[in-house]
């Protein structure tokens, strides 16, 4: 069937990337306002971290599930489409319940009458944050598995490479909202506000998709023995296929596992890095109602920044994604991906040791080279080796080397941060969100090393 695939135009890449554009909103809300939110409620660093732990969880189990049964798939609406219109729209409800859980818990306890726990706001909080990472999940995977389903081999890194366009424009228009908003009308856009807008962008990105692309017609398979031996077949026996595709597979999800290990140690911490670090405003955990207000205009002022530096981080992401793919088409995956890891790197030691606005900014700008890159060249480093009929489990398995690393950084890193506290003042505690910089780099520098020992097919 491959064979008979058209090449796709200009005009068709930006139509099928339009779902990733609004899937993206989402994901940069969650990004850049979880912090806020959830420090608002009471988490520390630690807790923080934790209730990140539910974009690596839901990452490695419901992405390899859902790719796999949407491989099996045979509905009125397609292989792929139930997952991204069901992903989308069960996100977008969570998206509105999340910025709302504390005061959600407080309007049942007065309609009601019943006391609920201090930590009620926070759990119902992480809740949502599961619920919309799972979603994201849900929906990811299925449309990562549509660039083989529908794309021509040869254009596969160009099809990621769009992926990566949205997901830059995407993220620019999300993050840049509010402090465009703030910087042109002096209007404060809120945080519920904000979520909102990312759940609408979300459902309605997925719907045009899922209208507009055609899905290669699959019949239901014969029940033979054959194929119920197939869909019998072991997660452990997936992997062992998965593994045994080509020895260079191990190398591309090592240098995956040490990939996301460093570029989630910028996305999970920079917010809180800005607002403590950059714009030294204390731990507010366990503040009191008049030390917040005192540090609410500092807390303000490092949020948008966030915001802004994330705009600029992805509209980099935007501007390179597709001379990137162009460039990896004629030199390679390898030495173009070595080369933008290597200036993210760069990057993040700049943040480390000069925490001032101006290198931020411009730091975070040259760590969008290395984004762009992640995003697309080692799905097409690994596509060169996917057997036709398991786009979507082997999709679904290589996100664990995506998922996994989150464990590390969303324990271990946030954890040692919670350890490295300092004193501001004689009462005030703040703690060292530079040092996720640090190990962000170090583990970069893994990847790169490891991308070094690839062979790619000529």
């Amino acid at each position: 069937m491959e064979n008979n695939l058209k090449k796709f135009t200009t005009a068709q890449f930006l139509n099928f990337c339009l779902g990733f554009f609004g899937l993206q909103f989402a994901w940069q809300m969650r990004i850049i306002l979880s912090g806020p939110v959830t420090e608002g409620l009471g988490a520390d660093p630690l807790i923080y971290g934790l209730i990140w732990l539910a974009g690596p969880f839901t990452g490695m189990v419901v992405q390899p599930l859902i790719g796999t049964l949407s491989d099996k798939t045979v509905s009125p609406l397609g292989r792929r489409r139930p997952y991204l219109l069901g992903g989308a729209l069960l996100a977008s409800i969570a998206l509105w319940i999340f910025p709302n859980s504390g005061n959600i818990v407080q309007n049942i306890q007065n309609m009601t009458g019943i006391s609920l726990p201090a930590v009620a706001g926070l759990l119902l909080a992480a809740i949502m944050i599961w619920v919309i990472d799972a979603c994201v999940n849900i929906a990811q995977g299925p449309y990562r598995a549509l660039v083989p389903d529908i794309v021509p081999q040869e254009q596969h890194s160009l099809a990621n490479s769009y992926i990566s366009l949205a997901i830059g424009l995407g993220s620019v228009i999300a993050a840049g909202t509010a402090p465009f908003l703030k910087w042109a009308f002096d209007y404060q856009m809120s945080i519920p506000a904000q979520f909102i807008m990312a759940a609408l962008a979300f459902s309605l990105g997925m719907i045009w998709t899922c209208i507009t692309i055609n899905e290669p017609k699959i019949e239901k398979p014969k029940e033979d023995k054959e194929i119920q031996a197939v869909d019998k077949k072991s997660f452990i026996d997936s992997l062992k296929e998965f593994f045994a595709l080509s020895p260079e597979v191990s190398k591309i999800c090592l240098m995956q596992f040490f990939t996301w290990i460093g570029t989630m140690c910028m996305m999970i911490f920079f917010t809180q890095y800005a607002v403590h670090t950059v714009f030294s405003v204390p731990d507010l955990t366990s503040a009191n109602e008049m030390v917040k207000e005192f540090y609410s205009q500092g807390l303000l002022e490092g949020t948008n920044f966030s915001s802004v530096c994330f705009a600029i981080f992805n509209l980099i992401c935007f501007i390179v994604a597709i001379p990137i793919g162009i460039l990896s088409s004629k030199y390679g995956n390898k030495k173009i991906h070595i080369i933008s890891l290597s200036t993210m790197i760069l990057a993040y030691l700049g943040m480390a040791f000069f925490p001032n606005t101006k290198v931020v900014t411009a730091m975070m700008a040259v760590a969008g080279l290395g984004w762009a890159s992640t995003l697309a060249l080692p799905f097409a480093m690994l596509s060169q080796y996917i057997k036709k009929g398991t786009e979507g489990s082997v999709m679904g398995i290589f996100n664990i080397f995506i998922a996994g690393p989150q464990v590390f950084v969303c324990t271990l890193v946030a954890w040692i941060i919670n350890q490295c506290s300092f004193t501001v003042g004689s009462e005030y505690v703040n703690h060292h969100w530079e040092y996720a910089m640090f190990i962000g780099a170090l583990s970069l520098l893994a990847a790169v090393i490891t991308a070094g020992t690839v062979k790619e097919k000529q």
